[in-house]
């Protein structure tokens, strides 16, 4: 079994030191998905949801709160992201939005923790917005789906293939 990165060999939390990792190009995808009834959804496309464009800001909130990641997870290093992408695609089964995240940069640690959060932050931010016509909304299925650059490599998740 491997070692966790984040405890040292008395059990204590601690940052991981990744000042003499090489500084390689990295990216990671994220993606989740918000459940909802489907005239939530309907409102939301049709651009009649009184607190206004409900998808452009939860994508503004998803890339906002990828550069602020390090401030939200404990233990996550401040990063330089040369690129967040976040995209929100209703549905075809008209029961939700699906959120995906594509995050880059060239630094001397991984960019996974910035895709998930802007998902999840993402997903939060059109709960919050919809919560007074849809309570019965679920936020699921968040996952890594890719990664590359570092010295473990290329990974994909099964579904990303």
């Amino acid at each position: 079994m491997s070692k966790l990165s984040h405890v040292d060999e008395s059990g204590a939390a601690n940052m991981v030191d990744v000042g003499d990792k090489p500084v390689t190009q990295r990216e990671a995808r994220a993606a989740g998905t918000i459940r909802m009834a489907p005239e939530t959804l309907d409102m939301i496309l049709a651009g009649e949801h009184p607190k206004g464009d409900v998808l452009a800001t939860a994508r503004i909130a998803g890339i906002m709160a990828a550069k602020k990641t390090h401030e939200l997870i404990p233990l996550c290093h401040s990063l330089n992201l040369s690129s967040v992408k976040v995209w929100l695609t209703p549905r075809a089964d008209r029961d939700g939005i699906d959120i995906e995240s594509r995050c880059r940069l060239s630094a001397n640690t991984g960019v996974e923790m910035e895709a998930l959060t802007a998902v999840s932050v993402a997903a939060l931010t059109l709960y919050d917005m919809c919560k007074a016509v849809d309570r019965g909304m679920v936020i699921d299925n968040t996952r890594l789906l890719e990664k590359q650059g570092g010295r473990s490599g290329h990974w994909q998740s099964s579904e990303a293939q």
